[in-house]
């Protein structure tokens, strides 16, 4: 299929990010050199959604929140919830971070070196097709955190280009009581940092960034905080689509 007559394949993005003593910081990881689309460069995590995240099994652990439920965001169409289950899968297939809690409504607690290794087997049987995700969730009896995100933004790959996303951008607090871990294969670093030093450090030639990430970072250094940055998100009508 020529680039021109290329559908947009549907994607995700998590902009995850925390509060600290000098501000809020966002989370960021460097994509490996061996990628084909933005090798080296500091991303979001995310990915294209698969078929899986839409599948039985996997919206029943969604607490009851089901696509009607998600298509209630603004901007969010019918569907919606696979954007949001794919945003979890990609965060934690990549960076180790897992939007999912127990049943007091915790988040799972990854940050002991024996969690950190527990939970690093089942990113690698994950990703090399042993396990599905919903598997990964079931195994410790948690839930998918699909409630905690929010619709951000959606940008679109402009026609022409050889691969083409439609990519939905969530934001969500981080896991406070976990420790991001680079999967070693699509993400090989990763840096919590203020937006504006991110923009600085991307002039300086420091950080490769992407259109989307620069304007993301913009746009999220306007909050003092995270509460503040999802309560916006929370409230803006409508979620504009870029190309």
């Amino acid at each position: 299929m020529s680039p021109l007559k290329m559908t947009p394949r549907p994607a995700s993005t998590l902009i995850l990010t925390r509060d600290t003593s000098f501000g809020l910081e966002v989370f960021l990881m460097q994509r490996t050199y061996q990628a084909t689309f933005m090798p080296g460069f500091f991303v979001f995590p995310g990915g294209a959604v698969d078929p899986m995240d839409s599948s039985d099994s996997i919206l029943s652990l969604c607490n009851s929140i089901d696509d009607a439920d998600v298509s209630c965001m603004p901007g969010m169409e019918q569907g919606g919830l696979a954007y949001v289950i794919a945003a979890i899968r990609e965060s934690f297939e990549e960076a180790g971070l897992l939007l999912a809690h127990d049943e007091q409504g915790a988040y799972v607690e990854i940050a002991e070196s024996t969690d950190i290794e527990y939970y690093a087997g089942l990113r690698e049987e994950l990703n090399t097709g042993q396990l599905t995700f919903a598997d990964v969730i079931r195994i410790r009896g948690l839930k998918i955190a699909v409630e905690k995100l929010v619709f951000f933004s959606r940008w679109i790959t402009p026609v022409g280009l050889p691969r083409r996303y439609d990519t939905h951008f969530f934001v969500a607090a981080a896991p406070e009581q976990q420790i991001a871990v680079a999967d070693g294969q699509e993400a090989i670093d990763h840096i919590w940092i203020a937006p504006l030093d991110a923009l600085e450090r991307g002039r300086r030639g420091e950080l490769p960034l992407s259109l989307p990430t620069i304007s993301t970072l913009q746009d999220i250094a306007a909050f003092e905080t995270t509460a503040a940055l999802i309560n916006y998100a929370r409230t803006q009508r409508p979620v504009k689509s870029v190309q």
